[in-house]
């Protein structure tokens, strides 16, 4: 976990980092939010922010937004601050720490921010033996290619691998190729200089620089366009890239993970990806079976995000029971682990004081309210289409997978088989055309504006 204090070293500050340090954390220092901003320009990353509540936070999180550096923003300040505390979160900051500083509550924000687990979860032999080839290659410098259906956790073993190599105390810096806009996406990775375009308002490193002496991870790496990819290729090959804007290479040295959930060898066939960057890419394969091939790894997965998301609700974990877990267990689980753990965040926030029984558990292909055991009846349901005009029930289906993914347009998008930009256009439309559509998640709210 690298923290990085934004504000005046005195007193109650200065002890929280001492704190942060004493839990594991490498926590660096940058007097104003200017400097702050100047920093992750530069490519000294954090993956939180822990700022002072009377500096301008609503403006470096405006900027953050703004240049797209994704790191989460804290504020702390004396308890009796409330009004620039409730500002602060208004504008955006995840959290607000008083001070003095409780060791205990320094420490429950680095986990809830960090969200690792130590070990991968895996019971079942199919994943076992998956887990057993990542440990093999995680020691060496290789690049891995991890595949598998939407929501089976290629990023989650991204970072296992991470974590087991030399390179584990280098950073792990990721990117989603589908979530970037095409303009964007060479400035993300490569970095740009100040005025390479309208908006470089100041010199950024990319990824790739962020990445040096770590591990960079490129997320469905086939949603990249054509000319980016010629740019990927020569980076991997000479190990260096150039900025935009500028005319001298830069040397990088990185680990490269990535993934995609497409057929590689269809794509190169289809011409929208580059065999040569393939062959650069498949030096080593982990392919991650879905979870209906893995159900022995239900019940500790449950379990898991049951405990996860009672510790950030603030509520007691609760058991689940054995009815409950027999529907979990007889579930396809098109949607994967990412769909189980949506299944289990909402069974918590629905279930009784009692525990997690067969009512909370509301599955995909299944009403959301009401019948006797969920499942649907298949003249039903064609009964309802019939008579529909295509577009409505697409745009139906589409909301739904929206508003069963909590918003979140990647996951949709992975889940309906569609592009992300398909989706944003999609529902583009649907609020020009007065449909209630579910809002994103903090998180890709900003990203949906620079796609805009």
């Amino acid at each position: 976990m690298r923290l990085m204090i934004v504000g005046q070293l005195e007193g109650h500050v200065v002890a929280a980092g001492k704190i942060a340090t004493s839990r594991g954390a490498k926590v660096t220092h940058a007097d104003s939010a200017e400097r702050a901003l100047n920093a992750l320009r530069s490519g000294k990353g954090a993956d939180l922010l822990m700022v002072e509540i009377k500096q301008d936070i609503a403006g470096l999180i405006k900027s953050l937004q703004d240049e797209r550096i994704v790191v989460p923003v804290v504020a702390c300040g004396i308890g009796t601050e409330k009004e620039l505390a409730v500002a602060a979160i208004k504008a955006g900051a995840k959290e607000y720490v008083p001070l003095p500083p409780d060791a205990d509550l320094i420490a429950a924000v680095l986990q809830a921010v960090a969200e690792e687990q130590t070990d991968f979860i895996a019971e079942d032999p199919a994943m076992l033996k998956v887990l057993q080839m990542a440990d093999q290659v995680a020691g060496t410098d290789a690049t891995v290619l991890i595949t598998g259906e939407s929501g089976t956790g290629k990023e989650v073993m991204a970072q296992y691998i991470h974590r087991k190599s030399r390179r584990a105390t280098g950073s792990f810096i990721a990117t989603n190729c589908a979530a970037i806009p095409e303009t964007l996406l060479e400035s993300e990775l490569f970095g740009h200089e100040k005025g390479a375009f309208t908006g470089a308002v100041a010199r950024r490193l990319g990824k790739f620089e962020e990445a040096d002496n770590g591990t960079l991870f490129l997320d469905e790496v086939t949603e990249m366009p054509m000319p980016p990819q010629a740019k990927l290729l020569r980076a991997i090959q000479e190990k260096e890239i150039t900025r935009l804007g500028s005319n001298s290479p830069v040397k990088v040295n990185i680990r490269l993970i990535a993934t995609s959930n497409r057929d590689l060898q269809q794509a190169v066939k289809d011409k929208v990806f580059r065999e040569d960057l393939y062959f650069r890419l498949n030096v080593i394969n982990i392919s991650l079976p879905p979870l209906r091939d893995r159900t022995k790894d239900i019940p500790a997965l449950a379990n898991f995000f049951v405990k996860k998301y009672a510790d950030a609700n603030y509520m007691a974990p609760k058991s689940i029971s054995d009815a409950a877990m027999q529907k979990l267990m007889m579930h396809s689980w098109p949607g994967n682990v990412r769909e189980l753990e949506n299944t289990m965040h909402r069974a918590l926030l629905l279930s009784g004081d009692d525990g997690i029984d067969v009512d909370a558990i509301m599955l995909s292909g299944q009403p959301q309210a009401g019948g006797d055991d969920g499942d649907i009846d298949d003249e039903t349901f064609k009964v309802g289409m019939v008579g529909k005009k295509l577009e409505d029930v697409e745009r139906q289906l589409i909301i739904d997978t929206l508003t069963h993914t909590l918003g979140n347009r990647t996951h949709a998008a992975n889940i309906l088989g569609i592009s992300i930009r398909t989706l944003r256009n999609k529902l583009r439309q649907y609020n020009a055309e007065g449909h209630a559509v579910p809002p994103p998640p903090v998180g890709e709210a900003a990203a949906e504006a620079a796609s805009a």
